[in-house]
C-alpha cells in the first residue's frame, strides 16, 4: 500500500539517480568544480530522451557556455553598476562577474516547443531575481531576468 505513494526513480548510466517529484525528474549534475540540481522534463513512467541527451552532454559542453554567460550576466549587471549610490560591487569587465554569482540549477525542459537547457544562477546585484541563461543547440537565446525553479 505504503508503495503507491513512493517516487518513481531512474538510472542513468552517467547522470545517476533521478527522482520525480513535482513533475520533474531530479537529480544532481557535476559542472566544473560544482554540483547542482539537475531537472528534467519526462513522463511519468520515466524522462524525455532528448532532455536526457542534452543533460548528459551539458558537462563537456560548459566551458564553451562560459563566455556567452559571463557577458549576458554582465550586460545584466551594467545598469545595476552603474547606480553611484548602490552598494553594489563595482565590476570593470565581464571576467568579473564570476566571484558575484552562483550557479543554482540546471533545468532541462521545452522553451517555444522545443528541449532546452537552462542554467540558473544568483547573482549579489539582483537578490530578488534567479537569472537563467537558456540554450539550445550550443547557442544562447537569451538570459532570463526572472526565472522559478519548479
Amino acid at each position: 500500500m505504503f508503495g503507491l505513494f513512493k517516487s518513481p526513480s531512474f538510472q542513468h548510466a552517467t547522470l545517476g539517480a533521478l527522482q520525480r517529484k513535482g513533475g520533474y525528474w531530479r537529480g544532481t549534475i557535476s559542472l566544473g568544480e560544482q554540483m547542482v540540481p539537475l531537472l528534467i522534463a519526462g513522463g511519468k513512467d520515466q524522462p524525455d530522451a532528448e532532455a536526457l541527451t542534452l543533460a548528459q552532454a551539458l558537462p563537456a559542453q560548459y566551458a564553451g557556455f562560459k563566455p556567452l554567460i559571463e557577458q549576458a550576466l554582465f550586460e545584466h549587471y551594467e545598469p545595476y553598476g552603474s547606480d553611484v549610490e548602490s552598494d553594489v560591487p563595482k565590476l570593470g569587465e565581464a571576467s568579473q562577474v564570476w566571484p558575484q554569482v552562483q550557479l543554482v540549477h540546471v533545468l532541462v525542459d521545452a522553451v517555444d516547443k522545443a528541449m532546452a537547457v537552462e542554467l540558473g544562477y544568483t547573482a549579489v546585484w539582483d537578490e530578488e531575481h534567479t537569472l537563467g541563461a537558456r540554450f539550445r543547440d550550443g547557442k544562447l537565446l537569451e538570459l532570463n531576468g526572472s526565472v522559478v525553479l519548479p
